[in-house]
């Protein structure tokens, strides 16, 4: 199974509906004006610099809905390293679909790709700790689902897709709930759910260990003050099967010192907010 068969077929279809409705408007005029009718070609999708694939079975999906006679050919998979220069792809058929898809095609491709590299840089720096890199929702509204699937490529790990399905009580709950007890109890209050509390100081932790909780969140601490935290935790009658996330303040440069301070994960919000395009090009070979 493709990465991308986790993604709702239906879902996804009327995604790049939207999307390639929202470039061509009445029409691509700079096509239906140069290229003649009939024309046919063939076109190359080209990494101009290593990275780590993800989208490019989008990008086929992109341009059948304009096209579905248009052959597409997968060479290097989502989830693949590509390095500069490399054809990741092989577009084959009508001329005029084909320079329409390009740039929608290519905006998703790249946006992906760059989530899916940098996450497999963070998975890489953290490699043989038992800390695994996840995703936030700091994502680009209406693409989350397709930067968290980045994230998977990646080698990283899906945090909360959205509010509903967890929860996670963070130093704004606590303070409209008065303490983290209070909030605790709240949050307690309904249907059984995944409950997980930020703590940005020591003292705090030991407050909600006692209260009990399924995985604390250790947010802005340094790796020293994790390394504490961990071990506080662990040796807490209720703390052995806490989960146990860092977060806040983490780089590539200091990843690593988070991870063998003994947490079982850590979340990046800079994976989807931050990671910069890939520069992945459409080289159409002409006869």
């Amino acid at each position: 199974m493709t990465l991308t068969a986790l993604l709702d077929s239906d879902w996804l279809k009327s995604e790049i509906r939207r999307y390639l409705t929202e470039d061509i408007g009445s029409g691509d005029v700079t096509t239906a004006r140069i290229v003649s009718e009939g024309a046919t070609t063939r076109g190359w999708l080209v990494a101009r610099q290593d990275c780590i694939v993800a989208g490019v079975d989008i990008a086929r999906q992109v341009f059948a809905e304009l096209d579905a006679a248009l052959s597409f050919t997968v060479i290097i998979p989502d989830g693949q390293r590509a390095l500069a220069g490399a054809r990741i792809a092989c577009v084959e058929g009508a001329t005029a679909p084909m320079l329409t898809g390009e740039r929608v095609a290519l905006n998703l491709l790249q946006r992906l790709s760059g989530i899916a590299t940098l996450t497999r840089r963070y998975a890489d720096a953290v490699d043989g700790t038992q800390a695994r890199i996840l995703d936030t929702r700091k994502t680009t509204p209406g693409l989350r689902l397709l930067e968290k699937y980045a994230v998977r490529a990646g080698g990283g790990t899906n945090h909360r897709i959205g509010l509903y399905d967890a929860i996670l009580i963070k130093d704004n709950h606590v303070a409209i709930a008065g303490n983290a007890r209070e909030a605790l109890r709240r949050a307690k209050a309904g249907e059984r759910m995944p409950t997980q509390i930020e703590v940005d100081h020591l003292a705090q932790l030991r407050e909600v260990l006692e209260l009990g909780v399924d995985a604390v969140l250790l947010d802005n601490m340094s790796a020293a003050l994790v390394a504490e935290a961990v071990g506080i935790i662990r040796s807490h009658p209720q703390g052995s099967n806490c989960r146990i996330e860092a977060s806040g303040g983490i780089t590539l440069q200091n990843v690593r010192a988070y991870a063998e301070a003994g947490v079982d994960c850590i979340s990046i919000g800079a994976l989807t907010h931050s990671a910069p395009a890939v520069d992945i090009a459409l080289d159409i070979e002409l006869a």
